[in-house]
């Protein structure tokens, strides 16, 4: 299966964190579409909302991307940096957040059918919860609920991808694994509502990526993005692929396979000290290694999951890996 590759635009910017204001200069968007074109094998970008994109700038950022032969391939509405949404976008407790909140992703909807672009990634990392007895889960799932599904009937010809987190910004978030998002996004009645998996957000929370993937498949093919990246399963350190979870990755393409997946490998990382493009660049080429593995060897794979002996398993990693 061919693979498309893309990258979060801001990975290239920026960084930053509580102790230093900024490790780097950040470009203008117009550089970083340069670097991130320049990049082997990305012919794709994701946008954040209002940093990347906004009604003022659509055309343009239209044009740019057409003479880079790059395709738009999600907006992220930022519902996390605004200081407004500081107890929640989604599910505050003050309803005219709730609808600013609504109103807001309803513009970054309209640009999206303007770039021609086909998904809406939602991370809405502000919404969840501290501290116990400071919020009310059934509110909170319901607003939830009541706003994705306004969205996803508004615009039909969108997909809305949900993008899952278990903790960060807040110390629980409402999205926070693979089943809760499922159940939410299968309580919208909606079928263009699904799920991005984020394997570093998938690491902490203790999950393993393939059965995460078996389950969008189960619960209707709603697996809509993939944002790849590594941790060290303690926090969400948006490292370069495969930097510590090798065989994962290889088993997560392999079920990609196995589960139809043909949408795009989304680039998600945070290179603090690195060269952006050149740590973007090697997560995917990482990526492409394991793939080789993959489809080289799929039967091979498909015989050790029906075997399930791990010492064979590991015979054939290590073979395969390592050359011996």
């Amino acid at each position: 299966m061919e693979r498309k590759y893309s990258v979060i635009l801001g990975n290239l910017g920026n960084t930053r964190d509580r102790f230093c204001t900024g490790y780097k200069d950040n470009p203008d968007s117009a550089e970083m579409l340069k670097q991130a074109a320049a990049i082997p094998y990305v012919s794709g970008i994701e946008l954040v909302g209002t940093w990347d994109i906004r009604p003022n700038n659509a055309v343009e950022m239209k044009k740019a991307f057409v003479d880079l032969h790059l395709k738009c391939v999600s907006i992220i509405p930022d519902l996390f940096a605004d200081r407004i949404y500081w107890k929640g976008s989604y599910t505050s407790n003050d309803k005219n957040v709730r609808c600013k909140a609504i109103d807001y992703t309803r513009q970054m909807c309209d640009i999206a059918l303007e770039m021609d672009c086909e998904t809406i990634n939602i991370w809405p990392g502000q919404d969840g919860y501290d501290y116990l007895l400071c919020a009310d889960y059934s509110d909170q799932r319901e607003w939830m609920c009541e706003a994705i599904s306004e969205l996803a009937n508004s615009y039909p010809n969108l997909q809305f991808a949900l993008e899952y987190k278990p903790m960060e910004p807040r110390t629980h978030s409402l999205l926070a694994r693979t089943a809760d998002t499922l159940l939410l996004a299968q309580e919208t009645g909606c079928n263009n509502v699904g799920v991005t998996i984020d394997t570093g957000h998938a690491y902490i929370g203790g999950e393993v990526v393939g059965e995460a993937i078996v389950l969008t498949k189960r619960a209707g093919n709603r697996l809509f993005h993939m944002h790849f990246n590594d941790n060290h399963s303690t926090w969400d350190d948006d490292m370069i692929v495969g930097t510590v979870h090798t065989v994962c990755y290889l088993e997560t393409l392999y079920w990609l396979d196995r589960c139809g997946y043909s949408g795009w490998l989304s680039m998600d990382q945070y290179p603090y000290r690195e060269d952006a493009a050149s740590a973007i660049g090697e997560s995917i080429l990482w990526l492409r290694r394991f793939d080789e593995v993959v489809q080289t060897h799929s039967a091979e794979i498909d015989q050790l999951v029906k075997t399930g002996d791990a010492v064979e398993t590991s015979r054939f990693l290590r073979n395969v890996l390592m050359g011996k």
